[in-house]
């Protein structure tokens, strides 16, 4: 039976680096955001049926990330919508790429895991951290966002303390190779339980 940990993590705490440092260990890594962005490609399973209830949101055969956020901006309970469209393709996405290995633990990187009840499908959970003013640098320093989108991105997320208090293991990202010991710490540890 494949066990299925869970990583998440608010904005800038290093669950992408974590991501890295699980796959570098062997584990196969599933993305929730590469997932949207493969439906919302050219081909992808969401064009159509975006494109039937948002026409605007498809340019050259793709939905356009930008055009989305002008329509939620707009109307943002056109979210709700969205997500009835997206959300059962992201859950095929996981079914797929579940069915598709037979390693003894597969991780799944999803940003909201916790704000959309993930966790009841995982058999654990972790959950990447790092000081605020660590966080708040990474995301700035990005150059993609300023001081107020960040804060609006902060403001929708479950606050960081309550999802280390959820957690089954956190790891904290002040460095990478701390980072990568707290990895292999809790690849350690389930194997033992596994095996127990």
């Amino acid at each position: 039976m494949t066990f299925r940990l869970g990583l998440t993590g608010s904005i800038g705490m290093g669950k992408s680096t974590t991501a890295k440092l699980f796959a570098e260990a062997g584990c196969p890594v599933w993305d929730a955001d590469a997932a949207v962005h493969r439906l919302y490609g050219v081909g992808g399973a969401a064009v159509a049926p975006m494109q039937a209830a948002f026409p605007d949101t498809v340019h050259d055969g793709a939905v356009s990330r930008d055009a989305l956020k002008a329509i939620l901006a707009e109307t943002p309970e056109a979210l709700a919508q969205i997500e009835r469209i997206v959300h059962p393709l992201v859950a095929q996405d996981r079914a797929q790429f579940l069915r598709g290995t037979d390693a003894d633990i597969v991780v799944l990187d999803i940003p909201l895991l916790y704000e959309t009840r993930g966790e009841k499908h995982m058999n654990a959970v972790v959950v990447v951290t790092a000081p605020a003013e660590i966080q708040r640098a990474r995301v700035l320093e990005r150059g993609t966002m300023t001081e107020a989108q960040l804060d609006a991105i902060l403001a929708k997320q479950m606050p960081d303390s309550e999802k280390r208090a959820l957690a089954d293991y956190v790891i904290t990202t002040d460095t990478v190779e701390h980072a990568r010991a707290q990895v292999q710490d809790i690849l350690a540890t389930i194997r033992a339980g596994q095996h127990a």
